[in-house]
């Protein structure tokens, strides 16, 4: 089967659906620890990540995004188990490659923010570099067919993972996007329509913003990026209900305890359906055209998402329609018994 590419499709002016978030939902699921947000579940049970690829593609996502996120050195520090960062990448990237090769989809390889790079601190910088090396020739090694390089806070790493890329990663495309927390600027001063600019300029195929802030706090930002740069651009938001006043997912408050709602607690802040089907929209008409959901994401959002950009994967046999409930659907379908005595009064 030949797939199109990530360049071909976007100079197509073809857009590209996205799934991202295996982080938050296998925590959700018990596989994985809050905290170091280590993904182990790859060597522990590598059975389940295939699944949630499948799934992921099953519900619209074109792109398998092997799950390296956070895959690296420094993380699998804190659970001790540095001497498995190979296995894991390996492993991590062969399923997904399999999985993409049976269901006509692309593959991505994944590098992320280090938590180790420091802006003038040669020793951190090379570090970083190593770490980013290793991971990005891994994804070559299993036929990833671009690279990911995302959550960035600062824009000196971010410029690191691309020279990376073009280095290592034998002339794959990259998608590098940034992370907005709280201010409208990257950690050393840039504003994101800067970054994101020069970030196109230094060799980036795809730019954007993905992470922390939800579809209302992230979408002004994506439309000054839109009219900054001139090629794709990505936007992968969580899918929370963020405020001005609470602009990220870790700003976001309790109302009833006053508590940071981070990560326990953020359900309650969930996005219903309809409101990711506007953000899609809304991105759509703005010209993204690399989109998905990142941390909190999960197969009946990006159901949503592929279906507002007109996709109609497998798993649209089983959207919604509510015609054919015993309560709220059309005459054919419900009593009036039900309908009188199984509503409250209005």
């Amino acid at each position: 089967m030949t797939v199109e590419g990530l360049l071909e499709r976007l100079q197509k002016k073809k857009d590209i659906v996205v799934a991202e978030g295996y982080i938050f939902e296998f925590e959700r699921r018990g596989y994985l620890r809050a905290g170091c947000f280590v993904p182990e579940v790859v060597l522990n049970h590598p059975e389940l990540v295939r699944s949630l690829y499948e799934e992921f593609v099953h519900a619209g996502s074109e792109v398998v995004l092997a799950f390296t996120y956070y895959g690296h050195r420094e993380k699998l520090k804190l659970i001790d188990r540095e001497d498995d960062v190979k296995e894991l990448n390996i492993k991590a990237l062969k399923i997904a490659k399999e999985v993409a090769i049976n269901t006509g989809t692309l593959m991505a390889g994944n590098i992320c923010n280090t938590t180790v790079f420091e802006r003038g601190n040669q020793e951190a910088i090379d570090t970083t570099r190593i770490m980013f090396k290793e991971q990005i020739e891994w994804a070559v090694e299993c036929g990833a067919d671009y690279i990911v390089a995302e959550t960035f806070s600062e824009y000196a790493e971010a410029e690191l993972a691309l020279q990376c890329i073009k280095q290592y990663g034998r002339g794959l495309p990259s998608v590098v996007s940034l992370v907005p927390h709280g201010k409208d600027i990257t950690s050393d001063g840039l504003t994101f329509p800067e970054a994101c600019k020069k970030l196109e300029e230094a060799g980036a195929d795809v730019v954007g913003l993905n992470c922390c802030r939800g579809p209302k706090t992230m979408m002004p930002l994506i439309k000054d990026i839109r009219k900054a740069c001139k090629g794709p651009i990505c936007m992968l938001p969580v899918p929370y209900r963020t405020t001005p006043e609470q602009p990220t997912m870790q700003t976001l408050r309790d109302a009833e305890s006053g508590k940071t709602a981070f990560p326990f607690d953020l359900p309650a802040f969930a996005c219903s359906r309809t409101q990711v089907a506007e953000f899609a929209r809304e991105a759509k008409e703005v010209g993204v055209q690399y989109i998905g959901l990142c941390c909190g994401n999960a197969a009946h959002y990006i159901r949503v998402v592929a279906e507002e950009y007109g996709r109609r994967p497998p798993a649209s046999k089983f959207s919604p329609d509510m015609s054919e409930h015993y309560i709220f659907g059309d005459k054919k379908h419900v009593k009036s018994y039900h309908a009188t005595n199984l509503l409250p009064d209005m």
